[in-house]
């Protein structure tokens, strides 16, 4: 029996042991989906959504301790691993609401009448990474649930005891037997299964833009319905009008969250050359004093990386010695820690052009308007960013210009399970989250109705 090891990112210490699913596996385990989830879309959609508020109460109940499986298994502070926890549970509510809501439409025709219907997918896969391995998950689960689906999930190999512990607060919960399992494994073995397996409607992966799109061409053998979140190169804009004090603060979260970890991360600065200098002196204590250490420690607002792969990946855009403008601390020993980094650079340069998945920010200076969005927009991938300016009229043009799937204005929050997400260009194809999420789980079926005419009036 295959098995990977669970490695704790702050300590290097084995946390746990977990059995690898085979080819076999997934094909068992696709085939119990089906019977349940034939039997979980014949209940009533109220039955339904019922069913996940209990989940979304069960993990609730049980926030804290997976929370803390994060902290071990993916190494994040203890207060965004609450949030993750609390972000999973906040999904399964807002999808729970959605299952009696997934309305059609009537159109008016010709003589009869016509209406649409949102039939559920079947059984879909959600490949989650290991980088938000709770909220990911939930963001493919909860609204494929609600409107009828069954989900597999298979977690990312350093990070599948989270979902493990929510595939069974699912049962304790009384969700059908079958209708949501979990498939630990390698990505090559059982996520290459579940792509190409004919009894999977739908692939939902997150992930590297490279997979995605191997993903993608695999899935397009069988026309399978996949939906892709991918990389990003995200631009954090500083114009000379905005509030510079208040950028410089924001900063360093919108690069070091998750150290670096994020796809959504602001790794390109780009300052209006009037405000650069200024904006750099405010800057370098902002980044240095952000919080790195214990992530158990509900102060550490910086942990590890996730492994001494990503380390060494991190490493090959920029060594720790390399000449940096502004470098923080990281503690020395056990770990996979790396100091937060900033470098000043051109456009051109590899680290400003590639996602470096790190906590590493490289600034580039700009002239005007045009320049910003120019360089802005430089890029292969298209996720997110964010425009600093008090300008409403510049904060519009710039927003509709970057081609960007989620902006932010004086702001670096990316991510509202209320609200769409997905990315332009190399950073992905669909959007989950948002009003229409269930929809995406769905074919929609139309249905012309005849009606006679009715007796001539005499």
């Amino acid at each position: 029996m295959h098995e990977h090891q669970v490695i704790n990112p702050a300590t290097e210490e084995l946390v746990a042991t977990v059995p690898a699913a085979t080819p076999q596996d997934v094909d068992a385990a696709v085939r119990r989906a089906a019977g349940a989830q034939r039997r979980w879309a014949a209940l009533a959609p109220g039955d339904r959504a019922r069913h996940l508020r209990r989940f979304a109460d069960a993990v609730d109940t049980h926030l804290e301790e997976l929370a803390q499986l994060e902290v071990r298994e993916a190494g994040h502070p203890i207060g965004n691993a609450r949030w993750e926890a609390g972000n999973a549970r906040d999904l399964l509510e807002y999808a729970a609401g959605g299952a009696e809501r997934l309305t059609g439409a009537q159109i008016p025709v010709a003589g009869g009448l016509d209406v649409t219907f949102h039939e559920p997918l079947g059984v879909v896969a959600v490949i989650a990474p290991w980088n938000f391995p709770m909220p990911i998950a939930a963001w493919g689960l909860a609204p494929a649930l609600a409107a009828g689906n069954a989900v597999l999930l298979k977690p990312a190999e350093t990070t599948p005891l989270t979902a493990l512990r929510l595939a069974e607060l699912a049962l304790e919960a009384g969700l059908p037997e079958g209708l949501f399992q979990v498939l630990p494994g390698a990505g090559p073995v059982a996520g290459n299964a579940l792509v190409e397996h004919p009894g999977v409607a739908k692939v939902v992966f997150t992930g590297s833009t490279a997979v995605g799109k191997q993903i993608m061409a695999k899935c397009a053998a069988g026309v399978k319905r996949v939906t892709l979140e991918l990389g990003g190169k995200s631009p954090n804009i500083v114009f000379a009008d905005a509030d510079v004090e208040r950028a410089a603060a924001a900063a360093p979260g919108s690069f070091l969250d998750n150290t670096g970890q994020d796809c959504c991360a602001r790794s390109r600065i780009l300052v209006q050359r009037s405000v650069y200098d200024r904006f750099m002196e405010l800057l370098e204590p902002a980044v240095k004093s952000f919080a790195v250490g214990d992530p158990a420690d509900p102060a550490t607002q910086m942990g590890p990386l996730i492994s001494a792969a990503q380390r060494e990946r991190v490493r090959s855009y920029v060594g720790e010695t390399a000449p940096a403008a502004i470098r923080g601390e990281a503690p020395q020993g056990k770990g996979f820690w790396y100091p937060a980094t900033v470098l000043e650079g051109r456009p051109e340069d590899r680290t400003a052009a590639e996602e470096i998945f790190g906590p590493v920010a490289v600034v580039i200076p700009f002239e005007d308007e045009a320049e910003a969005v120019r360089i802005a927009n430089a890029t292969d991938y298209g996720l997110s960013g964010s425009i600093w300016t008090r300008d409403v009229s510049r904060a519009l043009r710039v927003s509709r210009a970057v081609a960007a799937g989620n902006l932010s204005v004086n702001s670096h929050s990316s991510v509202r399970y209320a609200t769409p997400f997905g990315g332009f260009k190399g950073s992905g194809l669909g959007r989950e989250l948002g009003p229409d999420a269930l929809a995406a789980f769905t074919e929609t079926k139309n249905v012309f109705i005849a009606v006679d005419s009715g007796p001539a009036e005499g």
